[in-house]
């Protein structure tokens, strides 16, 4: 990689930006280059990252945000799209801060666009299992958006994520051109897993719980069989009858974690996604807040679930 393409997508003409956005795809698409080294790769990035930040039209933002986003299907080599894509996720961590309100919403937009490519990305691998735990090390790692640990993180690039995942995979699964094998839900999802377990924000929890959590095992939840339920129960139900509309796709092509057996019935797989919430609250490194909250969940749903069996 040249440091002058890196220049000139940071360049304040929008011809050469939109220039340097073409040559760049036209070298990741190049599989007779050398890999990217990780100081050549975060100079790109920095160049990427303020190609970005003075798009400043609505229509504009959206082209290239996509643009970028397909950046990472033009790569033919896997490892080198997860290389590139580990470099998407640390500028966007250390260049977050900066980001003033006014430009929020446009960088929201284009993580979205972003892992959306990156679950097409993945389909496309047929959910290699080595490709998902790098993409899942990535983010949890020290510096990625999903680090328990890490104080430097933003917390508003994990909400934004908890907000966005289910959508962006329910639309991947229910438009892909050709069949796909059934998404690993257990593996998928295990960044949230760690997350939860291990933060010490409670708000952070809360999050993951009302935007994942719940929302997933509901849109696996059977409907309600009968109408004479208990108003609170009914409510319940109907909303996880609604939840199983929206995830529709989601829900009748997923599978735990192995896509070669083929994909499992809702109610089994919300039974075995359980079971992990459970046995991740039982791991050590749990922090005492989220363990019980996490017992609760699982309480609280296989108490439910046994109801509707009775």
């Amino acid at each position: 990689m040249s440091i002058p393409l890196a220049k000139h997508l940071a360049h304040t003409d929008k011809k050469t930006r939109d220039k340097a956005v073409k040559a760049l795809a036209t070298f990741l698409s190049d599989d007779t280059q050398e890999p990217i080294s990780k100081t050549d790769m975060a100079k790109l990035w920095k160049g990427i990252f303020y190609c970005f930040w003075m798009s400043d039209k609505p229509l504009v933002q959206q082209a290239l945000a996509s643009e970028l986003a397909e950046l990472l299907l033009t790569i033919t080599s896997l490892p080198a799209s997860l290389a590139f894509l580990r470099g998407f996720w640390e500028a966007t961590v250390r260049e977050w801060g900066g980001i003033d309100r006014l430009r929020l919403d446009k960088y929201y937009m284009l993580v979205r666009r972003f892992v959306n490519a990156t679950f097409r990305l993945l389909a496309r691998s047929q959910w290699d299992k080595d490709a998902c735990e790098n993409y899942n090390e990535t983010l949890t790692r020290e510096g990625g958006p999903m680090c328990p640990s890490d104080i430097r993180v933003p917390t508003g690039l994990a909400y934004h994520l908890a907000d966005i995942y289910l959508d962006e995979l329910e639309k991947v699964l229910g438009t892909a051109p050709e069949p796909i094998l059934p998404a690993p839900l257990s593996t998928l999802f295990t960044p949230f897993f760690v997350l939860a377990a291990r933060t010490p924000l409670s708000m952070t929890y809360k999050r993951i719980q009302e935007e994942v959590f719940d929302p997933l095992l509901s849109a696996l939840s059977p409907p309600p069989a009968e109408p004479e339920e208990r108003p609170q129960k009914r409510a319940r139900l109907e909303d996880g009858s609604s939840r199983e509309q929206k995830y529709s796709a989601l829900v009748s092509n997923a599978c735990f974690d192995s896509p070669t057996e083929g994909k499992i019935e809702a109610d089994v797989l919300r039974k075995r996604l359980l079971r992990q919430v459970f046995d991740v609250a039982s791991e050590p490194d749990t922090k005492d807040s989220s363990r019980r909250k996490m017992y609760a969940l699982f309480k609280e749903s296989t108490e439910e679930d046994q109801g509707e069996e009775g």
